[in-house]
């Protein structure tokens, strides 16, 4: 059984939480947030400690694994520090904020030797394991063109603000984009080019991103918002044009529209399958009980984590830096 320190007892936290909560070879010891009342509530009934800080619980827990859930600017501090104490680290994502912060926990892992994933959660989201499944096998033959788009009402759930403080989030670009990102890269590789095109908010802070990229027989758009109404129903969807096939991922489902004709609804395998009970735009946990899972099977085997790591977390966060700085910076 993995002892779990959970850092960050918010809102991913309390999704990460619950995933832990149903994973039968892990279970959470020790949590740590500056808001006691959020770790008392994960710790509840439960034989768990609580720690008012993330570097205490990083010193004085007994724990095998380590889960930052904090605001992205925290995360390089706290994650260097975990490394260096227990060996097994999950990050989330954005995993950090600049180039330099990359170079240093990548330096970390290397001299730690650390077992460290990043919760690059699409990677093993169902709909998207399925496409770059069939992607992978040329099932469909290769890939003409694909449109990625994830659009959020405006995330006023965040604590102190946090995600519309550029300084500390990276904007909307960074922190919400940056999945479809990615994803994209995890699917196609490298791009050779792109463009974007932004929309800012009145405070000049980039809430709304559209961005092509060029590849060698191939073109990618992907568009990031969260700066819709408070009713706006989120929505994360795909459509990839492969030589014999489409794919659809939407609200109704994922579809293959075969070139012969015909229409085949596709019902991917689910292993978990769990309603969101915390703030947010997220109403399932199956995702992220899946990355959850495959970081403690594979630290259970003492293997490496290879889907999301560290290095690949850290190329998809220099990629939209790129993006960002390609129009004008964050803010303006």
């Amino acid at each position: 059984m993995l002892k779990v320190g959970l850092i960050g007892c918010g809102f991913m936290g309390g999704m990460h939480a619950a995933c832990f909560n149903a994973i039968e070879n892990a279970q959470i010891v020790a949590v740590a947030d500056v808001r006691c009342e959020k770790a008392e509530k994960i710790a509840k009934g439960k034989d768990i400690r609580i720690f008012s800080t993330g570097m205490e619980l990083i010193e004085n827990a007994d724990v095998d694994v380590i889960d930052i859930c904090l605001p992205t600017y925290l995360h390089t501090e706290h994650a260097v520090a975990a490394m260096k104490k227990v060996k097994n680290v999950f990050i989330e994502k954005p995993v950090c904020m600049s180039t330099e912060e990359g170079e240093l926990l990548l330096k970390t892992e290397k001299e730690t030797g650390a077992k460290v994933q990043v919760g690059q959660v699409i990677r093993l989201w169902d709909e998207y394991v399925w496409l770059k499944t069939q992607a992978d096998k040329k099932v469909f033959g290769e890939i003409k063109s694909a449109s990625f788009r994830r659009l959020s009402p405006k995330p006023d759930w965040s604590w102190d603000g946090w995600l519309h403080d550029v300084e500390r989030s990276g904007s909307m670009a960074l922190d919400l984009h940056i999945h479809d990102i990615d994803f994209m890269r995890y699917l196609m590789g490298e791009p050779e080019s792109f463009t974007s095109k932004e929309a800012r908010n009145s405070d000049g802070a980039i809430e709304h991103i559209f961005t092509t990229f060029t590849y060698p027989n191939s073109t990618v758009t992907v568009e990031g918002c969260w700066s819709y109404p408070a009713d706006f129903p989120f929505t994360a969807d795909f459509i990839v044009e492969f030589e014999k096939a489409t794919i659809v991922n939407n609200a109704n489902g994922l579809y293959v529209y075969s070139i012969d004709g015909g229409c085949e609804k596709i019902e991917p395998a689910s292993s978990f399958e769990s309603d969101n009970k915390t703030d947010g735009n997220i109403s399932s946990l199956g995702g992220y009980y899946n990355e959850l899972k495959y970081f403690v099977d594979k630290v259970s085997a003492g293997e490496v984590p290879t889907v999301a790591p560290l290095s690949e977390g850290i190329k998809s966060v220099e990629l939209v830096l790129s993006e960002i700085s390609s129009v004008g910076g964050a803010k303006k």
